[in-house]
């Protein structure tokens, strides 16, 4: 117990900051909608998903001579379609294609950059391999920090702040707090180690599918598309799609990325939790001809609870209730993380620190 007590304490120490700002970022992007909602225009516009508005909108965003290579559509809560171009180049454009604002720098939008340092902590794909990992440790102290306070379980006190700012009443609180979101907090740093790292997502599904299986299943036809024309019909084309998956919600629309690549529009249906959904149709870009489809619905299992991963996390299901569930999740991490660094350098050792005795008055008689 005593290992344990100091591998938690110490690991706590050196990384508990970093969990803490992943926690505070997390649950300030549960409200990401809610905030774009009240500063951008044409965020509360209601969703339009009929094939005349998509067909219309994609003609002519796409003819424009600096075109993005993929549309993001609005959703029920966010009423703007999101552009993306080269690089760092971005946009929001209403429903009818109008452009309402563009930026070139994620630095220029708030909930570019607060993404960029919870999913990547500014540093790319080396970034979200130690914010995995972090998740991870997280876990981590999640399970030893159960198993150290069940020896003090008797003591336990709910109470959202310590009781007085000492380090005695910080690592009671701590602990007691960690014991009872244990279940959320376990919930959101599984599933964002899960995200962020491969092997780990892969380890969690391999007793449902094996990880080569649920690999074969993901990977985009081999087929070849030709030369991407101006003249395409998108009507037909989101037409084709629709009618591929009766009922599901166009989510995003993309150009290829190569030559001899294809248009994917990717599709929820009514089944998926994932926002942007898992079914796919791929159109040769030469004629708008339906090459290639898939379905999420009959991914492997492990595949398919892969895709709850993202929803759990973000809280993009549940609606109000479960995402004030998740911002409470994150900021207890936070508190938790900022505390446990705070004690531990005041004092690593964690030994009592004793008042030095007064030495003994003597008189010269």
């Amino acid at each position: 117990m005593k290992t344990l007590r100091l591998l938690h304490r110490w690991t706590g120490g050196l990384i508990g900051l970093l969990l803490a700002i992943l926690g505070f970022t997390g649950a300030l992007l549960v409200h990401e909608d809610a905030f774009l909602r009240a500063t951008m225009p044409h965020a509360a516009d209601a969703q339009r998903q009929d094939t005349a508005t998509l067909a219309a909108m994609a003609a002519k965003v796409f003819a424009a001579e600096d075109r993005p290579r993929s549309i993001v559509l609005a959703t029920p809560r966010l009423g703007l379609n999101k552009l993306a171009y080269k690089g760092e180049h971005a946009a929001y454009a209403d429903q009818d294609g109008n452009i309402v604002q563009s930026w070139t720098s994620n630095w220029a939008r708030p909930e570019i950059w607060l993404f960029d340092l919870h999913h990547h902590l500014f540093n790319g794909d080396t970034g979200e391999i130690v914010g995995g990992i972090a998740g991870l440790a997280g876990l981590g102290f999640v399970i030893s920090g159960l198993i150290l306070w069940w020896p003090t379980r008797r003591m336990f006190h709910i109470r959202p702040w310590p009781r007085m700012m000492k380090r005695a009443a910080i690592v009671h609180h701590h602990r007691d707090l960690g014991a009872l979101l244990a279940p959320l907090l376990i919930l959101s740093l599984t599933t964002g180690a899960a995200m962020n790292l491969k092997w780990f997502s892969q380890a969690l599904r391999a007793p449902f599918s094996p990880p080569a299986v649920m690999e074969q299943a993901s990977v985009a036809p081999k087929i070849k598309g030709g030369k991407l024309t101006k003249e395409l019909d998108w009507g037909k084309i989101i037409g084709a799609a629709q009618a591929r998956f009766p009922g599901a919600e166009v989510r995003t629309i993309g150009l290829p990325q190569k030559k001899g690549g294809l248009i994917a529009i990717r599709l929820r249906q009514q089944r998926e939790w994932l926002p942007n959904g898992r079914s796919m149709a791929w159109f040769d870009p030469a004629d708008g001809r339906l090459v290639a489809s898939r379905d999420a619905l009959a991914l492997p299992l492990g595949s398919r609870i892969a895709n709850a991963d993202y929803p759990l996390h973000a809280a993009k299901v549940g609606g109000l209730a479960y995402r004030l569930v998740m911002t409470l999740s994150g900021l207890t991490l936070a508190l938790l993380g900022t505390l446990t660094v705070a004690t531990f350098w005041g004092n690593p050792t964690g030994v009592k620190r004793r008042k030095p005795k007064a030495e003994a008055a003597t008189s010269v008689g």
